[in-house]
Parts: C-alpha cells; sequence; structure tokens
C-alpha cells in the first residue's frame, strides 16, 4: 500500500483544479498543466485539498494511486511557484548565451552548439557561465537541462564542461610516470 498516495495535496491560493472523468487540468498563475489519471486511481477533491486513492483492488493500484499523487503534487507546485534548474559552466572558452528561443553554447568544439528551447520553456544566462532553465513542468524543465549538460559532460581529470549547480564531479589522480 502506497504511504505516498495517502498524504492530501493541498491547493494554494489562485490554483484551480478541473477533472473531466479521466483527465486532469490544474490551473494557476503560472500557466496550465493537464494529465490523464490511470483507470486504478480514484481522486477527490474537497476544502481546498486533492486525495487521491486507489480505484480497485488490484495489486498495482496504490502503486499507480502514489505515481499520480507525486504526478498531481508536481503539477500543482508548477503551475503555483514554477521550477527551475541551474546549469554551471566550467573551462576555460566555454560560455553560453540566450537569444530569443535558442541557447548558444561555446563548448571547445569546432562550432559553436545552438539548442532549441522547447515551447513552455525559458532559459536565462545571469552570466556566461551560468544557465537557469525555467517553466512550469518539472519532467521537461529537468530533460531540457540534461540534454544541455549532455553535451558535454563534466570530464573526471580537470573537471570542465557543464554541470548541474551544486554537482559534485568525483576527480581522478593524472596518470604518475
Amino acid at each position: 500500500m502506497s504511504r505516498v498516495a495517502k498524504k492530501p495535496i493541498p491547493l494554494p491560493n489562485g490554483v484551480q483544479i478541473n477533472v473531466q472523468g479521466r483527465a486532469v487540468e490544474v490551473k494557476g498563475p503560472k500557466g496550465a498543466l493537464a494529465m490523464q489519471l490511470h483507470e486504478d486511481v480514484a481522486l477527490d477533491v474537497a476544502d481546498g485539498t486533492l486525495n487521491v486513492t486507489a480505484g480497485s483492488t488490484a495489486p498495482r493500484a496504490w502503486a499507480q494511486a502514489g505515481t499520480a499523487r507525486a504526478l498531481l503534487s508536481n503539477m500543482v507546485v508548477g503551475v503555483s511557484q514554477g521550477y527551475e534548474r541551474k546549469l554551471e559552466i566550467v573551462g576555460v572558452g566555454y560560455r553560453a548565451a540566450a537569444k530569443g528561443g535558442t541557447l548558444s553554447l561555446t563548448l571547445g568544439f569546432s562550432h559553436p552548439v545552438e539548442v532549441e528551447v522547447p515551447q513552455g520553456i525559458t532559459v536565462e544566462t545571469p552570466t556566461q557561465t551560468e544557465i537557469l532553465v525555467k517553466g512550469i513542468d518539472k519532467q521537461q524543465v529537468g530533460q531540457v537541462a540534461a540534454n544541455i549538460r549532455a553535451y558535454r559532460r563534466p570530464e573526471p581529470y580537470k573537471g570542465k564542461g557543464v554541470k548541474y549547480a551544486g554537482e559534485q564531479i568525483l576527480r581522478k589522480e593524472a596518470k604518475k610516470t
């Protein structure tokens, strides 16, 4: 039985939830998100809280309820506060610049890497070595940040590359002769 699913989701002021059959839409000050509920999940909206329960006695029902509760909680936080992922660029000559809907990365290749930013995501560069990925969909923000990091992962000898803020890179000792 899922312990995650048993915890109710509080709805902050300004967040509205609309349930029609299996379709759930969450609207807030930052935007709107929608998802389809699994057939084994039941949803109850009352007194400014959202309760997720298992809709059947199937063994997987509580697992699906816990997953649905986590996704709905992420949606509520996304439309009310939003999500942000910070990336840092380490390396001489490595830099980033955001121009409209694209992010230009200079990562030591013979050409700059141009990254198209998907709809609903904003990318900012406060400095040349910092990238902020913002949006209301937690999964999409994380995926865009992972795609940017994948262009030049931090290498273990000097630590050069694109890393998450606060990420610790395991460093290797240089070869001894």
